[in-house]
């Protein structure tokens, strides 16, 4: 009776993390795919339960609806950048990791993709801005800002706002040549341009904030 009942609980419960880390990055590759095909307002959750091979109700225990998945899905990307902070040597080595990272994902063609699919949708899904904000952009700045206050800390950068340094460091990175980019007026950096990208926003920035 034990056996059998161990062998049930194996079998019938919950599925291993590492089975559900992957049947929730199926459902989430399915639904990008789904996004940059549909875009966000004509795609259905039906759809997107239908190609990711899941029940509806498993999507919304999740993510609570669709703009949870295209918030996890931003998450999903800035998780490859956020924890790069973490990593201190040098205040510029530091930030030149970090923006390496930053500028290598979001000029991939599916992010700048995305990103135009939400400045399409956000004044009709009011829920979807702050999910992208919540999930992308302002992590990243409360990440930078914390990262500024503690070299302000050691004496290293200027007494000024760190949410202003946080703010003037992301615009360095994402410059006009960017905006260019999201216009489709501009090619896909590769890493080499994205380095020389990088240390000459990190420069011309640390000129203006180191003591």
């Amino acid at each position: 009776m034990k056996m059998t009942t161990l062998k049930c609980s194996v079998k019938c419960g919950r599925p291993a993390k590492g089975e559900e880390q992957q049947s929730r990055d199926r459902l989430l590759d399915a639904a990008l795919q789904l996004f940059l095909e549909q875009g966000y307002g004509n795609l259905s959750m039906e759809t997107i339960a239908k190609e990711a091979r899941v029940s509806l109700r498993t999507i919304y225990n999740q993510f609570g609806g669709k703009a949870g998945i295209f918030g996890a899905l931003v998450k999903r990307c800035s998780d490859q950048f956020a924890d790069s902070l973490a990593d201190q040597g040098s205040l510029e080595d530091t930030l030149n990791s970090f923006g390496k990272k930053f500028l290598f994902r979001v000029s991939r063609p599916d992010v700048v993709r995305m990103r135009a699919i939400l400045i399409g949708e956000a004044m009709r899904f009011p829920d979807l801005a702050t999910e992208f904000y919540q999930q992308g952009p302002g992590r990243t700045r409360a990440s930078l800002i914390e990262l500024f206050r503690q070299y302000q800390q050691t004496g290293e950068i200027k007494n000024v706002p760190p949410e202003f340094l946080a703010d003037q460091y992301i615009s360095a990175l994402r410059n006009e040549r960017f905006q260019r980019l999201q216009l489709g007026l501009e090619p896909t950096p590769d890493e080499a341009e994205i380095d020389a990208w990088v240390l000459q926003a990190t420069r011309l920035f640390l000129q203006g904030c180191l003591k």
